[in-house]
């Protein structure tokens, strides 16, 4: 009988960031130790169906997924197994699960929905729960909760994709007189830049907003400051650890899509050339803001660094980061001293001490007992 966890691992997904979950996953995948865990590779497709099957990853990166079983992980606390449909609509259980390492970037994924899943079916998983997934994800209600906590973040306004279909040129305005040029437009739901513009002026600024309206229906409208990025791997649950600070050199004028995954102009400092005290200050914030939302597992906490006056802020939590050859999470924490596959080792066993403190919490009141 084999001792190895049985290891889960879900990519692609419903979510402009399907791409970049498939490289996530190939790398997760070619790193863990096979002695030590049975990989079943679990895809979801753009529409939402999820696929398994020996070969998922490949098929997915094929555009082969027609070759593949559909199955589903029923919300059922107890089951925790991999099920298919047979010709009678039957369920056929075909993989246990002892634990889920979701490699999902943006919505359906990151933002605390597939969490909510898992949860119901009361499965180990790597990361953070449904909070701070959500909070995390959601760059408006984000930067209230650190606003609320003392950590500094730039000012920002939302505009809704309603407000689109009446009088554009009056939310232009508002925008405005609120914020000063350059403006950054992002999805509020969205990250590895997808759907981010860099506005100099009007035209920038609702060229901007159509575009992030292609993503979600609240739309970011935040200052932008000539700044330095600089960001910092998290690990732990309740006593959490901050990797040493990096510094990405973007190639494009900002950290773009295409900066992060297809250009290779880009240019990422580790450690960052930041002095002692400022990098101890980086740490003490990452941590904090790891907290602030309730943290597990992982976060990759993104700062800007202001050139002219020094200022940080932070800018966002990804809790769950890159996990390429190239991303910076993995990098970080090999240059902190962890090497990629103990780091996943280490994700893992997070996941599995969160569940057995979840384990012992009663799920029942009796009045008198």
């Amino acid at each position: 009988m084999s001792n190895r966890l049985r290891l889960g691992v879900i990519f692609g997904g419903r979510s402009g960031e399907h791409e970049v979950s498939i490289m996530s996953a190939k790398s997760v995948m070619s790193a863990l130790d096979r002695a030590k865990y049975e990989i079943i590779p679990i895809g979801i497709t753009k529409s939402g169906q999820w696929l398994a099957g020996e070969q998922a990853l490949k098929a997915f990166e094929q555009g082969r997924e027609d070759e593949l079983d559909e199955v589903m992980l029923p919300a059922q606390p107890g089951t925790r197994g991999l099920y298919r449909w047979q010709e009678d609509q039957a369920l056929q259980r075909i993989a246990d699960l002892d634990v889920v390492f979701p490699v999902l970037h943006g919505t359906y994924g990151e933002d605390g929905t597939l969490q909510g899943l898992l949860e119901m079916a009361d499965v180990p998983y790597v990361g953070t729960g449904v909070l701070a997934s959500s909070v995390a994800m959601d760059k408006d209600i984000f930067k209230h909760v650190m606003r609320a906590n003392g950590i500094p973040v730039l000012d920002w306004t939302i505009v809704l994709s309603t407000q689109l279909e009446g009088d554009l040129q009056t939310e232009l305005d508002r925008v405005e007189s609120l914020l000063p040029y350059p403006l950054f437009t992002k999805p509020a739901n969205m990250g590895s830049s997808v759907g981010v513009s860099k506005c100099r002026g009007r035209s920038d600024l609702m060229e901007g907003i159509m575009d992030a309206a292609r993503y979600d229906r609240r739309i970011l409208v935040e200052v932008g400051i000539e700044a330095r990025e600089i960001e910092i791997s998290v690990l732990g649950n309740e006593d959490p650890e901050a990797s040493v600070p990096g510094e990405v050199v973007p190639g494009d004028d900002f950290y773009s899509y295409k900066a992060k995954y297809i250009d290779d102009t880009s240019d990422l400092l580790i450690p960052a050339p930041l002095d002692n005290g400022l990098a101890h200050e980086a740490q003490r914030l990452a941590i904090a803001a790891f907290k602030a939302i309730d943290g597990a597992g992982m976060g990759r906490v993104d700062f800007l660094l202001d050139k002219k006056d020094g200022s940080l802020y932070l800018n966002e939590i990804n809790t769950i980061p890159g996990f390429t050859k190239i991303s910076m999470y993995p990098k970080l924490w090999e240059a902190s001293g962890l090497s990629y596959p103990k780091l996943l080792d280490r994700l893992i066993e997070l996941a599995l001490e969160r569940q057995a403190q979840k384990d012992k919490l009663l799920r029942s009141y009796e009045v008198g007992a």
